[in-house]
């Protein structure tokens, strides 16, 4: 190919997309730094799912013999009614449309340190700091850290997840591209008292959840306490005890492990509390600054493809830089192949809750007649068809025949 070799990248975040696409570009002969704000990598947590051609990235980077070993197994879902007794249980694809046997699910920082392992010696790290300052300059961009450390590179990559700090200073405030689904969620471990081992458990009234899952046995639990809320609580973004007691009052519930869970949520040492939200974007690159999973297009844990998309998209921001002769057409390119994939999986997180908090008593009352009579939700059947719906371009056969 025509482009200069060893263009230097850099890439803001150390989660799933950023990890990955410095893997890729690293690969394909880019000279990547990856500034993380965090000062060591997140391990462990809540599990996600690696589905469809999410699962042929991870293969194709070698990844799946450690990612096999890494899953958890989940193999029941327990529906509660609102009084805390068992409605329904089923196997967790039923409900996800993934393929039992095929699909990965794994804790959230196994996945994070299989992808730094990969580039850790090949790849820059700087974590303890943070872009402060953008200045494209149109054949260069200078960046200034918050540590004061002044650098030039040939691209930067926001890969900094929902609420980017990149987006913000070269798209603009994240109001205009954040789309609110209606809810908000606090997560937090707590002992096992239930004594769960590869099973999540979820209770429902109108507009509220309560879930449990825990993996291996003897291990802590993670909870889920979602719930509607007609606007954003911004008061409570920065606050913690706000949260806390937003949470607490919205479920004084004395059902099933609904007291237990709130007790643990007030003194919770890694309580998690955001909202259920989007990003939808007109452009996902202006200049030489992009986007790359969560910060260009959050799909939402309800949709339960956040990690998947995450992982096909740096593919092929990467796979693209790599085969073009300049990034205005690389860009361009990744964001027409991939978009469409995109939006399919933004699709599956639906205004009323869908499948784990069913907004009001209609929506309630429909998902719990379709558990109680068949194994499978409709929804599934989209799902699959949303996590299959890209075949990964072959990059690197691309560049052998050039």
């Amino acid at each position: 190919m025509n482009h200069p070799p060893n263009r230097k990248v850099l890439i803001s975040g150390a989660s799933i997309a950023g990890p990955t696409l410095a893997y890729w570009l690293d690969r394909h002969g880019f000279k990547v730094t990856v500034v993380e704000k965090a000062t060591h990598l997140r391990g462990g947590g809540y599990a996600i799912d690696i589905r469809g051609t999410a699962r042929d990235v991870v293969e194709r980077m070698g990844l799946l013999p450690r990612l096999r070993q890494a899953h958890v197994d989940s193999r029941q879902l327990t529906f509660l009614d609102p009084d805390g007794e068992v409605m329904a249980e089923l196997r967790p694809e039923a409900l996800t449309g993934g393929i039992e046997g095929v699909d990965l699910e794994v804790r959230r920082g196994d996945l994070a340190d299989c992808l730094y392992d990969l580039a850790r010696d090949k790849v820059e790290f700087l974590f303890n700091d943070s872009i402060a300052t953008l200045d494209d300059r149109g054949d260069h961009v200078d960046v200034t850290f918050d540590s004061g450390t002044r650098r030039t590179f040939d691209l930067v990559i926001g890969a900094d997840g929902l609420h980017s700090n990149t987006r913000s200073l070269v798209f603009g405030p994240e109001e205009r591209f954040h789309r609110y689904l209606g809810f908000c969620f606090a997560g937090f471990t707590l002992p096992n008292d239930a004594d769960l081992a590869h099973e999540g458990v979820l209770w429902n009234v109108p507009g509220r959840s309560a879930i449990l899952y825990a993996y291996e046995p003897g291990e802590s639990t993670y909870g889920f306490l979602t719930f509607a809320q007609d606007e954003p609580p911004f008061s409570a973004f920065r606050n913690p005890q706000a949260q806390r007691d937003l949470v607490a009052a919205t479920f004084p519930d004395t059902v099933w492990e609904i007291p237990r869970m709130v007790a643990a949520m007030r003194g919770a040492d890694d309580l998690f509390f955001d909202v259920v939200s989007q990003i939808h974007m007109p452009a996902w690159s202006t200049g030489r600054v992009a986007l790359a999973g969560d910060a260009a297009h959050a799909t939402s844990f309800m949709s339960g493809q956040g990690s998947s998309v995450s992982l096909v998209g740096a593919y092929v921001l990467a796979g693209e830089l790599a085969t073009r002769t300049d990034h205005v057409t690389a860009f361009a390119a990744y964001e027409n192949t991939v978009r469409e994939f995109v939006e399919r999986n933004q699709a599956l997180a639906t205004e009323g809750g869908g499948v784990v908090a069913p907004r009001t008593r209609q929506h309630l009352d429909t998902r719990n007649a379709i558990l109680r009579n068949r194994t499978t939700m409709p929804s599934s059947t989209e799902g699959r068809s949303a996590h299959t719906a890209f075949d990964l371009p072959d990059y690197e056969q691309s560049l052998r025949t050039a």
